[in-house]
């Protein structure tokens, strides 16, 4: 019998599984802002929650500034 560690080898779950599984059971949500099953201001709600956690995106790749919810 051959066993392997979760995570190697295998099937690899379906990226949907994986999110649902992540808010059930960790109270973590990743969301896309190009997801279609959202409204137009549930989209934008994400990109600002998006923002204000971790600065605009794109910002590092051109050389902007990131914001620190530290400071």
């Amino acid at each position: 019998m051959r066993w392997t560690p979760p995570g190697y080898g295998g099937q690899r779950r379906p990226p949907e599984e994986v999110k649902r599984d992540g808010w059930r059971e960790q109270g973590l949500l990743a969301v896309s802002v190009d997801d279609r099953r959202l409204t137009w201001p549930e989209r934008e709600f994400v990109k600002q929650l998006g923002n204000k956690l971790y600065g605009s995106r794109g910002a590092a790749q051109h050389g902007g500034e990131r914001h620190d919810p530290r400071t």
